[in-house]
């Protein structure tokens, strides 16, 4: 039995490439369903962090029910960045259709194709949207050739401006006659999808949730168990989002809203998890990939006091972020700090700001690194390294992998030249060159490169050189590929002879003199003066790669001597040099934060 809300919910996600005007369709929706009053309105609603307000970036999904016309609308607005993709899939997982959104002053970018790409894999309902269509430089009829060509009728193609409001009523007629109504059965038993998380300080883990089939309805008794974990809750509190939490005494199938768990630990509460009732023999709904973290950093608290605030604030970002994780580590020069795992660099950036912000937490991050995969001589074992200091002996290795990405790039094809130049120097492969659309227009073209590329080359400035060279137009997207063998060396960095655990670092083969030469420089130029001079070295195993000095004071112990026998000069200068190797000897060389900056930062 179909129940008749049901055939009245729309259940869509707003997918697009970052900055193509996502969310500024999602607050001209909001405005023309009357959900948000014109007084409570201001841009980009959904973004509810001020970090992604100030970045004009959306990182975490924000679901909202509209009411138009007789009809439920349930809007889940996704991020647009690449770090945040496992976001979009989460999204469209509850979802029975999809808005496109594309900008018309860009066209279709790289990641305007991968998310129609999963919209398709979820076998959703695409309606093709051009935006911006106000603006001077709006390429209108070439952006719908290009949308004809990723196999849309022209018919079926929606031209707007969620600036202005123009034709956005048409988007929610489009919704409602294109976009099917759920296909739940409400006479079945429970089954509701788990599509993501956060932590409220009263509410314990609230759990954001599309019921697929049966009802919950919120008393006292009610019992509920998340079929994985086979935790089980007694719900505290459900409701939907308009878009704050609106609490309401049950939800049915087809529908979208919250369970507030009382949980203190989310990740008792996975997100791709089924919610059922226990005692009941269901099948589990199809969830998704945990996401991994690629990117890993060490974070070490600028004053070591500040250890346990730090491992506090942590997990209480963690409760918010389940892409984020980390691990208490050691180290000689800078004391106790933490492992932590990243899904990229933005991620990491954004989960740095945000400890600086919510927690006043400033700490110091070591170098980017990357996950991998060591099979010993001993056994067929394989560890997992991510970072310098866990790897083994190169003597007892068999062979290394690194993680490799597959890379998208989206470009006017004048630019052609310059990616392959950059891909190959970052040790990338070409595996595919497609021209897309070749117009009359100053706009000769587009080309689609695709690439495998080490996620090591990727992490340090492949994005921001890309930009540079393609004067900010080529766009880029990725996922990961496979593991490939690779021969990498571990280099450590001595600082008076002594080896400086924070700053040693993981490299293949053909980069290591360069880094090597890199990492002293920028220490020699940190470290202030001693009265003895100081070496900075780089070595492999016992071989030196690279060697920076930092000169002594020197104190001008002939100034008093006028003229007479040179060997009175000698011997001063003599006892002067026996000095500063003594001092050398029982001297330490203190490394002041600052140095660590200089020399940690990308």
């Amino acid at each position: 039995m179909q129940s008749m809300t049901q055939d009245h919910i729309r259940n869509f996600a707003i997918i697009a490439h970052i900055d193509h005007g996502k969310s500024t369709l999602a607050d001209r929706l909001l405005e023309l369903t009357g959900t948000v009053q014109m007084r409570d309105m201001h841009a980009q609603l959904l973004d509810s962090n001020p970090i992604e307000r100030e970045r004009g970036i959306t990182i975490k999904l924000a679901p909202v029910r509209m009411n138009w016309k007789g009809y439920v609308l349930n809007l889940i607005d996704t991020p647009g960045h690449v770090d945040f993709t496992y976001e979009v899939s989460r999204s469209l997982a509850a979802c029975e259709g999809a808005l496109l959104v594309v900008d018309a002053t860009q066209g279709v970018q790289a990641q305007t194709l991968a998310n129609l790409r999963l919209a398709r894999e979820n076998k959703l309902t695409i309606i093709p949207i051009i935006n911006k269509i106000d603006m001077e430089s709006a390429r209108i009829e070439e952006t719908r050739e290009e949308l004809e060509t990723l196999g849309f009728v022209k018919s079926e193609i929606l031209e707007i401006s969620a600036k202005t409001g123009q034709n956005v009523e048409r988007v929610l007629e489009a919704i409602v006659d294109r976009i099917p109504s759920p296909k739940g059965n409400l006479d079945s038993p429970l089954r509701a999808l788990v599509f993501s998380s956060q932590f409220d300080a009263h509410k314990g883990v609230v759990i954001f949730v599309r019921v697929v089939d049966g009802s919950i309805h919120f008393d006292a008794n009610v019992q509920l168990q998340f079929l994985a974990s086979r935790t089980q809750i007694t719900p505290i509190e459900l409701g939907h989002f308009i878009p704050a939490m609106n609490s309401r005494p049950g939800l049915e199938a087809g529908e979208v809203g919250y369970i507030a768990t009382g949980l203190k630990d989310i990740r008792m509460a996975r997100v791709g998890d089924t919610i059922t009732v226990p005692g009941m023999s269901v099948e589990p709904l199809v969830g998704y990939r945990e996401p991994k973290p690629m990117v890993f950093l060490g974070l070490f608290p600028v004053d070591s006091s500040d250890y346990e605030h730090a491992r506090e604030a942590m997990e209480r970002l963690r409760l918010s972020d389940s892409a984020f994780s980390f691990r208490p580590i050691s180290s000689l020069a800078l004391g106790n700090g933490f492992h932590c795992g990243f899904l990229g660099l933005l991620h990491a950036e954004i989960v740095q700001e945000r400890l600086l912000r919510e927690f006043d937490m400033t700490l110091l991050a070591t170098s980017p690194s990357v996950e991998y995969k060591v099979r010993m001589r001993s056994s067929d074992n394989e560890l997992s390294i991510q970072s310098a200091a866990e790897y083994p002996d190169p003597s007892t290795i068999e062979e290394t992998k690194e993680p490799v990405m597959r890379v998208a790039i989206f470009s006017p094809s004048r630019f052609v030249g310059p990616i392959m130049q950059l891909s190959q120097e970052k040790r990338g492969e070409q595996t595919n060159m497609r021209y897309q659309y070749v117009h009359t227009s100053e706009v000769s073209g587009m080309v689609e490169l695709e690439y495998l590329v080490p996620l090591s080359e990727m992490i340090i400035d492949f994005f921001d050189r890309l930009k540079s060279i393609t004067e900010g137009y080529a766009t880029l997207d990725y996922e990961f590929f496979d593991y490939q063998t690779v021969e990498v060396g571990k280099v450590d960095i001595l600082v008076n002879k002594e080896k400086v655990d924070a700053f040693s670092f993981l490299t293949v083969a053909g980069s290591v003199e360069r880094r090597a030469r890199e990492i002293v420089e920028r220490l020699a130029g940190a470290i202030p003066r001693q009265q003895f001079e100081i070496p900075i070295q780089a070595a492999i195993g016992g071989k030196v790669m690279a060697r920076a000095d930092v000169k002594s004071f020197r104190k001008d112990v002939i100034q008093k001597l006028y003229g007479g026998d040179r060997s009175r000069k000698d011997k001063l200068l003599k006892k002067q040099k026996k000095g500063k190797a003594k001092m050398k000897m029982v001297g330490r060389v203190a490394i002041p934060q600052n140095a660590f900056f200089a020399v940690l930062k990308r």
